[in-house]
């Protein structure tokens, strides 16, 4: 029973002994590797290999088609403000390009011109009038360059052009809101809702639109290509934000306001999609937006057969009320 028990023992020993020595020599193992590595660093040919390696990643995948589709660049060509937001971005993302570049290439220039085994005493450039002047001069150009590009792109994004010629007939002006030089727009409001935008079509949507029976629809807007549209948005309900990216720029829809917006659909026959940019609630991201732009023959069409399938619905409601009116089921006021 001793004999027994002392082997016991002497195997516990060894086995508590064996759990610690194996971390210990992952350690050891873990230190000679960086040592390894640390020797292969100081060669003279790996940081010229390192560098190169590095620029060749970078370079595939700033070319590669895949990776760089609309990266950095925003969407353009669908409507003139939102062409002219483009341009101004792509202006003055280019410009911080360059003052980016300048900056890292005097950091890398100064970490190696200025390194410690070449330079054991660092150079002392407190106080450097010329340095400072030049540096403070180099940073009122840049705002001064942004702000005059800035304000000449401006009138484009703000004001509406003319819509195309022949397209009265199907257009109306409003004074409440920015309008183009001829006063020919169509007025569309866009009332955002937990969780769907609605549109009603029409000079006075955003004062008697149920009174006028004007035509409306949800989540898809159907404007004619070649007009400016006149968008007045507005909330029922909660903060929400209006934003189609390839016709324009973010607008909030504020409850008790009304902001204004506008586009101009320069192709017909396409659909441009977006959503909601403001967060409403549990559902948010589900209220998405559609804009779908046909030609003015078509859009003439579409608005005559939305009012009248929205009259005849309006009709059946009417007569069903009469009708429930009659039973006693429903009062004349509308209460059950």
């Amino acid at each position: 029973m001793i004999a027994s028990a002392g082997s016991i023992e002497t195997t516990s020993v060894v086995g508590c002994g064996d759990q610690v020595a194996s971390p210990l020599y992952k350690i050891s193992r873990v230190v000679i590797f960086l040592r390894s590595l640390k020797r292969v660093a100081t060669r003279s040919w790996v940081r010229p290999a390192a560098l190169l390696s590095a620029v060749s990643s970078a370079s595939f995948l700033a070319l590669a088609q895949t990776a760089s589709a609309n990266c950095c660049t925003l969407t353009t060509g669908a409507s003139p403000n939102a062409t002219s937001i483009a341009t101004l971005y792509d202006i003055i993302f280019g410009l911080a390009v360059v003052v980016f570049l300048t900056v890292m290439g005097f950091i890398v220039y100064s970490v190696w011109k200025f390194r410690a085994d070449k330079n054991p005493v660092a150079l002392q450039i407190h106080g450097n009038t010329r340095l400072e002047l030049g540096l403070t001069g180099a940073a009122v150009m840049i705002v001064v360059v942004i702000a005059v590009v800035t304000f000449i792109k401006l009138p484009s994004i703000i004001n509406p052009p003319n819509s195309n010629a022949g397209a009265s007939s199907i257009l109306s002006a409003s004074l409440t809101a920015p309008s183009p030089p001829n006063g020919n727009t169509l007025t569309v409001c866009v009332t955002g809702r937990q969780f769907i935008w609605r549109y009603t079509y029409g000079t006075n949507c955003n004062r008697a639109s149920w009174k006028d029976r004007l035509p409306y629809s949800y989540q898809e807007m159907v404007v004619p290509s070649g007009e400016v549209v006149k968008l007045l948005i507005q909330s029922s309900d909660v903060i929400h934000a209006w934003w189609i990216p390839a016709l324009g720029g973010k607008v909030d829809a504020v409850p008790g306001f009304t902001t204004y917006t506008w586009f101009k659909a320069l192709h017909s026959n396409v659909e441009y999609r977006g959503q909601c940019a403001q967060l409403c609630g549990r559902q948010h991201a589900f209220m998405t937006a559609i804009v779908k732009v046909v030609t003015p023959r078509q859009y003439t069409a579409w608005i005559t057969k939305q009012s009248s399938a929205i009259s005849q619905q309006n009709d059946q409601v009417a007569q069903i009320r009469r009708y429930l009116v009659k039973q006693g089921i429903l009062t004349s006021s509308g209460n059950f």
